[in-house]
């Protein structure tokens, strides 16, 4: 008899968390973060609504991080909140590298990163995303697709070039 109980009580833990597997499908899909960084300043690094992407160097490329998470389903008005931190220098000449003067270097370098805030909208996607494709463009712009081709495919959605110039004077 006490087998019997112990038995049936297994297999109402069983169903329970069989059950708890059968609640439906998340209501957010995951998908990697990439960069694309179209200035000279290298992109120290950045974030999405919170989840963390690559550095990026200038006039390159990043990415393959896992993950964003994105509603499964797209609705008109989702916007994303998109931080970065630049380096309008990532090409000067520093002291050897462990030395007081390589310290010295690096505080009066790190004065000059730039942080960097926008909220952009989120292009319609269909179910079964790819990836949150996040593009740098000057003038602290940002563009983002989720397009399943990347950069420079003809079927990617964004056309800036890479390697595009800080205009003298930023539209405001």
């Amino acid at each position: 008899m006490r087998a019997a109980c112990v038995l049936n009580w297994l297999w109402g833990v069983l169903f329970l968390s069989l059950a708890g597997c059968s609640l439906g499908e998340s209501e957010y899909l995951g998908g990697n973060l990439n960069g694309v960084n179209h200035t000279s300043a290298a992109i120290n690094y950045f974030k999405v609504n919170g989840y963390g992407g690559p550095n990026i160097s200038p006039h390159g490329y990043g990415g393959g991080m896992c993950c964003v998470m994105l509603p499964r389903e797209w609705r008109p008005g989702l916007m994303m909140k998109v931080e970065w931190e630049t380096d309008p220098d990532p090409y000067a000449k520093s002291p050897p590298l462990g030395t007081d003067e390589f310290r010295k270097f690096m505080v009066k370098h790190k004065a000059n990163y730039e942080h960097h805030t926008a909220i952009v909208p989120l292009p319609p996607y269909e179910q079964g995303l790819c990836a949150l494709e996040v593009h740098f463009l000057p003038c602290h712009q940002v563009k983002v697709t989720t397009a399943c081709w990347g950069y420079g495919s003809p079927k990617n959605p964004i056309k800036e070039p890479l390697e595009m110039k800080e205009p003298a004077e930023c539209p405001k």
